[in-house]
């Protein structure tokens, strides 16, 4: 049996032309942990030469913080492009036989689509899936979902 959740209030920072060393990527989210701040979603694209996007989420109480970090790393990565989203909502989806269960994606992204959701990010586990909508999407793309499974 699945579980939906929801989060409130979430704000969505994506690293454009990220260095795609390891310890560049690992010392971003040192500098963040750092700062006391809690990562939740994650997404890296695959490498292009040198460089990837960088994308994951924080709580929205922790923007001013996460701005003033990103300012931080602009001064060391001048060609850094930084885009920042604020007032997400993350919808999960668990269930623990979503491994064994073909098209689970396939469902939830389908009853988003019909919800017409502004699909912010996607991350996935072998038993949840997590989709990052814009606030007024929160109420229509759960009710799609829960109709949907």
């Amino acid at each position: 049996m699945y579980e939906i959740s929801v989060r409130e209030d979430v704000t969505l920072i994506s690293l454009h032309d990220s260095p795609a060393h390891i310890e560049r990527i690992a010392s971003v989210f040192q500098k963040i942990a750092d700062e006391g701040i809690n990562v939740d979603m994650i997404s890296q694209t695959p490498p292009n030469g040198q460089h990837s996007d960088l994308s994951f989420t924080v709580d929205g109480e922790d923007f001013g913080v996460i701005l003033r970090v990103c300012a931080e790393l602009r001064e060391t990565n001048p060609e850094l492009k930084i885009s920042v989203s604020s007032g997400n909502c993350k919808i999960s989806v668990l269930d623990p036989q979503m491994n064994e269960t073909p098209g689970y994606a396939a469902k939830v992204l389908s009853a988003a689509a019909q919800a017409h959701s502004d699909i912010r990010m996607v991350t996935t586990s072998e038993c949840d899936i997590s989709i990052l909508v814009v606030q007024a999407d929160l109420d229509s793309t759960v009710q799609m979902i829960r109709a949907a499974l």
